[in-house]
């Protein structure tokens, strides 16, 4: 199912989750399959504090291949002891200075903690910490906004933050105008492939505003990805549904693509 792809062409999974426990004895077989399908490099988002670490420790064994993004995941904040909130405070202001700690992510709001007043009152205070955070250490974020797309963007200009990236973004389309304007970045996935939806954003969306991601673990369950684990060497599919969508060479796609990775992460990968 995997596209072979001229071997000039350089693919990134922006956001991936290779701390997380399912992939834990894969590390090795995920990245041989990236390169050889040319995926270059990839960044782990975090949940949690585990997480966080465990994405630090694999940015550490794989440096230019792998990268960390460190945070809290609003999945995560109602179960979260104050203790381990601060210790992840605390690792991300020490990682500082590491080249391989790139961004906070994954960050930020979702629709299912809006109808606990408490929850939602909580995930609140986490992502303002986060983005006060982000803003203080210049920082990009990757943002989780599940059904509060809205009130995620109301937010964030209340924080100078530069480099935004609005993880599997889906809707409303209404608000791709304002993310363009205010110089943002979203992530598209697998679904490129197959959901009316998704691509309609594709098409809408100007490629210099754009990423790819795979979400891994995360699963799929539509042709061609059906029954498959989720692997950074589904990225070249993506950006051959893009390039499709767009009427444009996948070279062209690609190219953009990577650099828009490296600007956004501030990083070199030549």
């Amino acid at each position: 199912m995997f596209l072979k792809v001229n071997s000039k062409l350089k693919f990134v999974d922006a956001h991936i989750h290779l701390s997380d426990s399912e992939y834990a004895k894969k590390i090795e077989m995920l990245l041989h399959e990236a390169n050889k399908s040319n995926v270059v490099a990839l960044v782990s988002n975090s949940m949690d504090l585990q997480t966080s670490l465990d994405s630090l420790k694999l940015s550490e064994k794989y440096p230019m291949r792998v990268y960390a993004a460190l945070g809290i995941h609003p999945w995560t904040i109602n179960h979260m002891l104050p203790e381990e909130r601060q210790s992840i405070v605390e690792l991300i202001h020490n990682q500082r200075s590491n080249e391989n700690f790139v961004a906070l992510g994954e960050i930020g709001l979702d629709v299912k903690n809006l109808k606990k007043e408490e929850l939602n009152k909580l995930q609140l205070e986490v992502f303002h910490e986060m983005l006060g955070i982000a803003e203080k250490l210049g920082l990009p974020v990757i943002v989780h906004s599940r059904g509060t797309t809205a009130q995620v963007i109301e937010i964030l200009p209340s924080f100078k933050i530069k480099r935004v990236l609005l993880h599997w973004f889906s809707y409303p389309k209404s608000l791709l105008p304002i993310i363009v304007e205010r110089g943002y970045y979203i992530t598209e996935g697998p679904p490129t492939l197959y959901s009316h939806g998704i691509r309609e954003i594709v098409k809408q969306i100007p490629l210099e505003n754009f990423l790819t991601e795979t979400d891994g673990p995360v699963r799929f369950f539509h042709e061609p990805f059906k029954g498959k684990m989720t692997v950074p060497s589904f990225i070249p599919l993506i950006v051959r549904a893009v390039a499709e969508i767009k009427g444009m060479q996948t070279r062209k796609v690609a190219d953009q693509i990577f650099k828009n990775f490296m600007d956004f992460f501030g990083i070199s990968l030549l």
